[in-house]
C-alpha cells in the first residue's frame, strides 16, 4: 500500500497524495479543511495535523467523532482507522 510509506509525522499532504491518487486533490481537500492556503502554505491547523503520524490523526479523528480522549483508541494501520481499546 502506497500510503504505508507515509506514516511518520511531517508527511500529511505526501499520505493524502498517496490516498487520493493526486497531489491536485490532496491540496482541495486540505484547502477545504482549513489546512492549506490559498498558496498552498499549511496553516496553524494544517501544521498541527502534520506534525501528528498517521496513527495520531486517526485517533484525534475517532475521539472527536465518537467521544473520549485519543489515547482511548486503539489504531489499525491497515485501515487506517482507530478503535475504542
Amino acid at each position: 500500500m502506497n500510503t504505508q510509506k507515509h506514516m511518520g509525522s511531517k508527511s500529511l499532504v505526501k499520505r493524502l497524495t498517496a490516498q487520493t491518487g493526486s497531489e491536485g486533490m490532496a491540496i482541495a481537500l486540505l484547502k477545504k479543511r482549513g489546512q492549506m492556503d490559498d498558496k498552498g502554505k499549511l496553516t496553524a491547523k494544517g501544521k498541527e495535523r502534520d506534525d501528528m503520524t498517521a496513527a495520531e490523526r486517526a485517533k484525534d479523528r475517532a475521539a472527536k467523532d465518537h467521544g473520549g480522549k485519543a489515547a482511548d483508541y486503539k489504531y489499525s494501520p491497515r485501515t487506517n482507522t482507530a478503535r475504542k481499546k
